[in-house]
């Protein structure tokens, strides 16, 4: 098939989703046009990557990895990312499944040259079976899917959404290194993001003539757990948001750290109160609801934010960005303490370890160049 090669990545961590694993590999495996190869990267888990080796040690177009690097999110994808053959990396969560035209939409775009990354649309799918009525589409991102204010089509964005994207291999070279370790997931610690945010404003810094896209026809579908469609995790994952902006608008700086949620705060969050108020005054179900979660979504963030920024300013956190091409390692500048702190494995990669997202020592940066 003509088009570029996609290795798809899917990082795992936890053996209380193995159904859903294999799901996930199963609609990688259905889709229409092939992917080169599927990359399972489990994080510090050996019983679950002993698991994994058996269930597709006859799959040759699978393979299994340990996670090279620190536990979490960010350095299970740098692991991939090294391990990777083709001319496309594609990311897709441990517990969602794609649609069958997934990667094609994916291959598509990457006609342009200029096209460095592209993400698709991530549709939620309850654990009860259905949206709870408070739980306002604005806030979709709170658990990893598409939120109401993306614009619809193929899209120019500034960042696209790490559990249903896609990058050209090259593009982590272009961007002087991969996804940053110590400002995204760690397991169940506290639910923190913007890993892709920072790779995305990195790499359009790098490259400013780098196009990256959102097409909403690239569907997949993310399993929200029950646990996850009550307020307090909504409380918590918005407070963790706040957090997170916080490291990233000290390291590339506040305008473009938040340029998108600028017009998300100023235009698409009051729409979204007043369509709640409207329905709560024609009796409909939820309507005060989703705009009481809404004011307090922005509350908790905002509190997060201003948090982190405090926290950075007065001394903070480094979080690192690997250059998974060459091993050597970045520190990014002092910022908010949000990251998760690392935690210790469960014993060292071996088998099929891919090379190495960590670096060779860490050099120093001064804080707030940049800011």
């Amino acid at each position: 098939m003509s088009g570029p090669d996609v290795s798809v990545v899917i990082c795992a961590y936890t053996e209380d989703r193995w159904e859903d694993i294999l799901a996930a590999v199963s609609s990688v495996r259905a889709q229409s046009r092939p992917a080169r190869e599927t990359l399972l990267v489990v994080d510090h888990n050996a019983s679950l990557r002993d698991r994994l080796e058996r269930e597709y040690k006859d799959a040759g177009e699978v393979r299994v990895l340990a996670n090279a690097g620190p536990r979490g999110l960010s350095a299970g994808r740098n692991t991939g990312i090294a391990a990777a053959r083709g001319e496309i990396v594609a990311f897709l969560d441990d517990d969602a499944v794609a649609e069958r035209d997934w990667l094609r939409y994916f291959a598509e775009a990457y006609a342009d040259p200029r096209v460095a990354a592209v993400g698709g649309r991530t549709v939620p799918v309850w654990a009860s079976g259905r949206r709870p009525h408070w739980f306002p589409e604005e806030f979709d991102w709170v658990v990893g899917c598409t939120y109401r204010g993306l614009p619809p089509g193929r899209v120019r964005v500034r960042n696209v959404l790490g559990g249903n994207a896609s990058f050209r291999r090259s593009a982590f070279d272009a961007a002087a290194g991969g996804f940053a370790t110590g400002i995204g997931r760690d397991g169940d610690k506290r639910p923190l993001g913007c890993e892709e945010t920072e790779l995305c404003i990195r790499l359009s810094r790098a490259r400013p003539d780098a196009v990256l896209l959102i097409d909403d026809r690239a569907v997949i579908h993310h399993r929200v757990p029950e646990a996850r469609e009550h307020f307090r995790y909504f409380r918590t994952r918005t407070y963790a948001e706040g957090l997170s902006k916080a490291l990233v608008a000290r390291s590339v700086g506040a305008d473009k750290g938040l340029e998108s949620e600028r017009r998300y705060a100023t235009r698409v969050l009051p729409a979204g109160v007043a369509r709640g108020l409207r329905d709560a005054v024609l009796a409909r179900p939820g309507g005060a609801g989703r705009a009481g979660a809404i004011v307090a979504g922005v509350l908790t963030a905002a509190g997060g934010y201003l948090v982190g920024t405090v926290r950075a300013r007065r001394g903070g956190t480094t979080f690192q960005v690997p250059e998974v091409a060459t091993g050597t390692t970045v520190p990014e500048r002092a910022t908010g303490t949000g990251a998760p702190e690392e935690a210790t494995g469960t014993g060292a990669p071996e088998e099929e370890k891919a090379p190495a997202a960590t670096g060779r020592g860490p050099r120093a940066v001064r804080e707030g160049a940049g800011s």
